[in-house]
């Protein structure tokens, strides 16, 4: 991945952790330390604490646009589902990455508020754990 797009509220809380871990004890820590992060937020001012780390805080849509174009590999969304839902609306997310859980929760957030405008999906790869986790690839569809 060539970096992640977070919120403040995941970035805050990230950063507190992931720096101060010991990479033999938690394999992620090289990869979420040293990979490109941008962070979506109104409230937070740079310099961003946690390295490798920038943030957008003017047109969002234009910066999220620039970065798409950019070589490399996906752009990944961490801790978000306003983000996620706003990315749909602007056509700015090209494919959708969902891994679920086998649990179920009384309440909770919903990563699709009701009454949402509705986009068409295309499922184009699903893998299950041993954990019994699925994580399932869609598309949006086409037409």
């Amino acid at each position: 991945m060539r970096f992640n797009v977070r919120r403040r509220s995941t970035t805050c809380s990230f950063a507190a952790f992931w720096p101060y871990q010991d990479r033999t004890e938690q394999p992620y820590t090289d990869y979420l330390n040293n990979t490109p992060k941008y962070v979506v937020s109104r409230t937070l001012q740079e310099p961003l604490e946690w390295q490798n780390s920038t943030l957008i805080k003017g047109n969002v849509a234009e910066e999220v646009s620039r970065l798409k174009e950019q070589p490399g590999k996906d752009i990944g969304i961490v801790g978000s589902g306003a983000l996620v839902r706003w990315l749909l609306r602007e056509d700015l997310l090209d494919e959708l990455r969902l891994m679920v859980h086998p649990i179920v929760l009384g309440r909770g957030k919903r990563l699709f508020e009701e009454g949402a405008d509705q986009k068409a999906l295309e499922l184009v790869d699903s893998r299950r754990f041993s954990t019994g986790v699925v994580y399932l690839t869609y598309q949006l569809a086409q037409g």
